[in-house]
């Protein structure tokens, strides 16, 4: 299979880890050709990545048949990036959120249904090796139906992916409350590095419960989660027959035979190993439940995750289809209105629903 060709419009933070994973896998991936406005950004880019750089988008495409288009920009500026790229018949995959706002969602979808290009969206937490993993033991049926999906892992509309996809949640309506607690905090690493010395401030943490019609999704985090060595993910999932918390599992094989199983992470590289240094997947019990597609490429999970919808959307998939990111944003907004005015809110069905 001849390697992935794909671009780049955009060329921040979040920009250079799709160039990571190309640089990281160039089995599958030729480097991007990036689109760089900014002169400072397209030296930069060029000279840590030995890539193309171009200034427009009518430059990107010039003699290039590309597989897809990664939009790395600003909230604004992104679906009116991304309608031109369909103009085109490019196939898309656009950074987070597709649209800064209900309307602006609802005209984005509207344009692209119209015009029937691929669309997906770089939501890439449901993909992290964990959660793939979780995911896998739920569709295995051994927790029974799903009731209850907690989740402390990721803020906003990448929360309410991982909640949605546990609990099986597509476009269904939602009863929504949420509250907040202000608590002191000693300040980590952002994405500059580690802080030059100690200091405490305080870190909100907001909590949100989304009632399904029985089916329960519930969600905390606070914004120095991501980075903040001593703030750790938490994830509970509960069916009929069993839950998962965080790696351990248990289900009952029987009514009266329980079993109780831990999630094993299969890592090259450690000692005795010359693998080089990356993962492989992970077991439950006799099972692997997960298999790194971009193996033995030296990532991080959050990088896997993406590189997996890379490839996807190169098969011409849609593992995270416009409808959803849509709608995924669309509750977060939603989670936002409720903690803010400290009364229950109810979704409405909104158009990509139909999807």
């Amino acid at each position: 299979m001849s390697r992935i060709r794909f671009g780049i419009v955009g060329a921040g933070w979040r920009a250079e880890f799709f160039l990571r994973i190309a640089a990281a896998a160039p089995e599958h991936f030729e480097m991007p050709v990036v689109v760089a406005r900014n002169r400072e950004k397209a030296k930069r880019i060029a000279d840590q990545w030995a890539c193309p750089i171009v200034a427009t988008i009518d430059e990107m495409l010039a003699g290039r048949t590309l597989d897809f288009a990664v939009t790395s920009v600003a909230w604004a500026a992104n679906p009116e990036i991304i309608k031109d790229l369909v103009h085109h018949g490019v196939p898309v995959l656009s950074e987070t959120p597709p649209a800064p706002d209900l309307s602006a969602m609802i005209e984005l979808w509207q344009y692209v249904a119209e015009h029937k290009v691929q669309v997906c969206v770089a939501e890439q937490y449901f993909l992290q090796p964990y959660f793939a993993a979780v995911r896998q033991i739920i569709e295995s049926g051994k927790l029974g139906t799903i009731s209850q999906a907690q989740v402390s892992a990721a803020h906003g509309y990448h929360g309410m992916s991982l909640m949605r996809k546990l609990l099986g949640i597509g476009y269904e309506n939602a009863t929504i409350a949420a509250r907040s607690f202000n608590a002191p905090l000693v300040k980590g690493p952002d994405r500059n590095g580690p802080p030059a010395q100690e200091t405490i401030a305080d870190c909100k943490q907001a909590f949100f419960w989304l009632d399904f019609d029985g089916r329960l999704g519930f969600m905390d985090f606070c914004g120095e989660q991501y980075f903040n060595w001593v703030r750790n993910n938490r994830v509970l999932v509960r069916g009929e027959r069993g839950e998962i918390v965080n790696s351990q599992i248990a289900y009952l094989q029987d009514a009266r035979t329980p079993i109780y199983l831990d999630l094993l992470r299969h890592s090259a590289g450690g000692p005795g190993n010359l693998e080089g240094n990356h993962l492989k997947g992970i077991q439950l019990g006799q099972q692997m439940v997960y298999t790194n597609p971009l193996a033995p490429a030296a990532l991080s999970d959050d990088e896997i995750a993406i590189g997996d919808l890379m490839l996807r959307m190169a098969r011409g998939e849609t593992p995270y289809p416009l409808a959803e990111a849509c709608q995924d944003h669309y509750l977060g907004l939603m989670c936002e209105q409720a903690l803010n005015s400290g009364a229950e809110v109810h979704t409405q069905t909104q158009p990509w629903s139909a999807q």
